[in-house]
């Protein structure tokens, strides 16, 4: 297996060469004059399966054609199969119409154009929404981070703990992560769409009085919608409040609201290479999924 990677995860590919004792194949990936992407295959792939590592993340434009422009190139190099791992994936929030509304359905735009592109299996982590994985007539699977969570979790002296979720479409999440704790109480917080990308909490459902919360979520994105949502918490009596989310998407004014929040610790995964900014934060640790590509691309392999 030779294994290519995107500019936009040179921390984890580096990482992931170093567990998975794999050397990573030479690739030039440089810019025109005018922004265009150009990329260069630097070893013979020829009838040999390849493997490209590419988070999908801000910017997301340029991380989406970067990673065709790869899979292309290796095509067009007469690589055997192609296989993708997309830590995470973006633009998997529009998955549907609603309504009859004027929209684009982007996800399935995204799948038809990464299909196209010569690639022939597609591995990502935690996938936003599970039906896009009908988009694809390709391979797709989503690697839960649930095990990385849960190491951490069982590291941690929590008192009377309650699982959070913090909203309907995280409750099978939850569920899950619950059951792997021996059947831990799941609360779900209620909420309300007033407006495009506003929510509001209108009731919890479940008691945290005097418990510790384990928050979790698959996207942190401006950090609003969980930081409204613990602040809740702790009227309701809750004791200390943990928030695992996989992909710290990170924008807008994500920074000041996690540093004013009243959650105790922010706990991510390394899907996305965060600013540095935010590595100062006192409260947010970060998880590495290498081990968990490590298992995915060894199974292959074997």
């Amino acid at each position: 297996m030779k294994i290519f990677f995107g500019t936009s995860v040179k921390h984890l590919a580096n990482l992931l060469s170093h567990t998975c004792k794999i050397k990573l194949s030479p690739i030039v990936i440089s810019r025109f004059k005018d922004n265009e992407i150009n990329v260069k295959i630097d070893e013979n792939v020829r009838g040999e399966d390849v493997c490209i590592i590419q988070s999908t993340c801000y910017p997301a434009n340029d991380n989406l054609m970067e990673l065709m422009i790869i899979a292309d190139a290796l095509k067009r190099a007469a690589a055997k199969k192609i296989i993708t791992i997309i830590p995470y994936y973006g633009y998997g929030r529009q998955d549907r119409r609603i309504n009859l509304e004027q929209v684009p359905i982007t996800a399935k735009l995204v799948a038809n154009l990464l299909s196209i592109s010569g690639i022939d299996q597609i591995a990502t982590i935690d996938i936003h929404c599970e039906q896009i994985q009908g988009f694809f007539d390709i391979v797709f699977d989503s690697i839960s981070a649930e095990t990385v969570f849960l190491e951490d979790i069982r590291k941690k002296n929590f008192l009377n703990p309650v699982i959070v979720a913090p909203d309907f479409g995280s409750i099978r999440r939850a569920r899950k992560m619950s059951k792997a704790l021996k059947n831990v109480e799941v609360v779900v917080i209620e909420k309300i769409r007033p407006n495009f990308n506003e929510t509001q909490v209108a009731n919890i459902i479940g008691n945290v009085k005097n418990r510790d919360c384990i928050l979790v979520d698959d996207i942190i994105d401006t950090a609003s919608t969980l930081c409204k949502s613990a602040y809740y918490l702790k009227n309701q009596g809750a004791s200390n409040i943990v928030c695992y989310t996989t992909h710290p998407v990170l924008s807008e004014n994500a920074f000041y609201t996690m540093q004013k929040s009243v959650i105790d610790e922010f706990i991510v995964c390394d899907t996305i290479p965060i600013n540095l900014k935010f590595k100062k934060l006192s409260n947010i640790k970060i998880l590495t999924i290498s081990k968990l590509i490590e298992k995915y691309i060894l199974n292959i392999i074997i």
